[in-house]
């Protein structure tokens, strides 16, 4: 409904399916007692329970685990990390320093756009599949359309975390699903294209978290903090030097191609 029915529907109160406070006495988690009955979850399996509403196993929740700690690179000169440590450098807060670094993470080209493209097109790419068409067809129609996310790397094709998380998810038998034999095979038929088009980090996540039942929504709500742990080391060690130490420039390091130095007129 919409209009000002859809307003006044709201008065007087909110109506959730998420969970409540009940300050004083008790809080509900999607539906179970927060404290009596979710005390000992672990935290990434409470986080996802959240965003999906659905419990996952231990083998599942410690591949979601891997997916996180395998991207947290403390390198201060990464484009989210490279904010956390100017604001450490200028005496921010740690709070502010980090939302600035989250949001900045929120980048088309190498943020995270590509794990909600790259999960939304794998999802469409099954649907094809099991609909009878053919892989190759499809991935013909969406270059046609643009590029696929998840394939190709700004700085090196070559993408270090692949080969280590894929070892953990066949350590715990979750690299058999759907949407991986897909990217594996969406990689094959890119490389043959450029073999600068190899998979990255984004289509790997993305497929094993569709292997886990993971729509582009919830997708998008997993990846926010998936770069976090490697934001707070940047941030503290900026702290620690001088207050504008972080990557200082001359004006000899500016590459200036305007008007020439001239005289400012004298005034009289």
């Amino acid at each position: 409904m919409k209009g000002p029915q859809a307003w006044l529907d709201q008065l007087d109160g909110m109506s959730t399916r998420m969970g409540q406070a009940f300050v004083g006495t008790r809080a509900v988690f999607r539906g179970q007692d927060l404290h009596a009955e979710l005390r000992h979850m672990d935290w990434m399996a409470l986080y996802v329970l959240g965003i999906t509403g659905r419990h996952h196993d231990d083998a599942q929740v410690r591949l979601l685990h891997a997916l996180w700690v395998c991207t947290s690179y403390p390198d201060a000169r990464i484009w989210n990390n490279r904010t956390a440590a100017l604001a450490g450098s200028a005496r921010s807060t740690p709070a502010l320093g980090i939302a600035a670094a989250l949001a900045m993470s929120e980048a088309t080209i190498y943020g995270g756009h590509p794990y909600v493209s790259s999960i939304g097109f794998f999802i469409r790419a099954r649907a094809h599949e099991e609909g009878g068409g053919e892989l190759p067809a499809f991935v013909e129609a969406e270059l046609a359309r643009g590029r696929i996310y998840g394939y190709g790397r700004p700085i090196a094709c070559i993408d270090e975390r692949l080969p280590w998380v894929l070892g953990i998810a066949r350590e715990l038998a979750l690299d058999g699903g759907p949407h991986l034999r897909i990217a594996l095979a969406v990689e094959a038929l890119l490389v043959a294209r450029s073999p600068k088009l190899r998979m990255n980090y984004a289509a790997l996540m993305s497929a094993l978290c569709a292997d886990l039942g993971f729509s582009v929504d919830e997708m998008h709500h997993f990846q926010v903090p998936v770069f976090m742990a490697g934001m707070s080391p940047c941030f503290i060690e900026a702290a620690q030097r001088p207050s504008g130490a972080v990557f200082p420039m001359t004006c000899a390091h500016i590459a200036y191609e305007g008007p020439a130095p001239r005289r400012w007129p004298t005034q009289r």
